[in-house]
């Protein structure tokens, strides 16, 4: 098999099922339907996948262009072992409540860290007052 550098090499994964982590941690799973030079991806029939503990629940997105920039992750999902999982499936209503408590959890335990470290006398910059990367 010819080797071909870079993005030209996903071409064989054209039209194949992958899972693309994005930057901002959000999980897609779709068919692979174009790819360019710059890593710029073109998904079918995706769903965005949100996992919370041990359930996870899928939410239809559609057609989604994904700037290659953004990918951090792209991998070819084995469809056979695709249903293999220890993960329980439930209702976009669910695992969006289930993550919106998550995430309140998270805030509440980063408070009483700030508050804790402000009372030994140091100072935890922003979250928004730093870079992104």
């Amino acid at each position: 098999m010819n080797y071909m550098p870079g993005t030209a090499s996903l071409i064989q994964d054209i039209d194949k099922k992958h899972l693309v982590l994005l930057r901002d941690g959000r999980t897609l799973i779709g068919y692979l339907r174009s790819i360019d030079q710059f890593a710029n991806l073109v998904l079918h029939q995706t769903v965005e996948r949100i996992h919370v503990g041990k359930k996870y629940g899928d939410i239809p997105r559609g057609i989604f262009v994904v700037r290659g920039e953004n990918v951090v992750l792209l991998g070819e999902i084995d469809l056979e072992k695709e249903s293999d999982t220890p993960l329980q499936q439930v209702s976009i209503e669910e695992i969006l409540e289930e993550q919106r408590v998550e995430l309140q959890a998270k805030q509440e335990s980063e408070k009483l860290k700030v508050q804790a470290l402000k009372e030994r006398g140091l100072s935890v910059p922003r979250a928004d007052t730093l870079d992104e990367y």
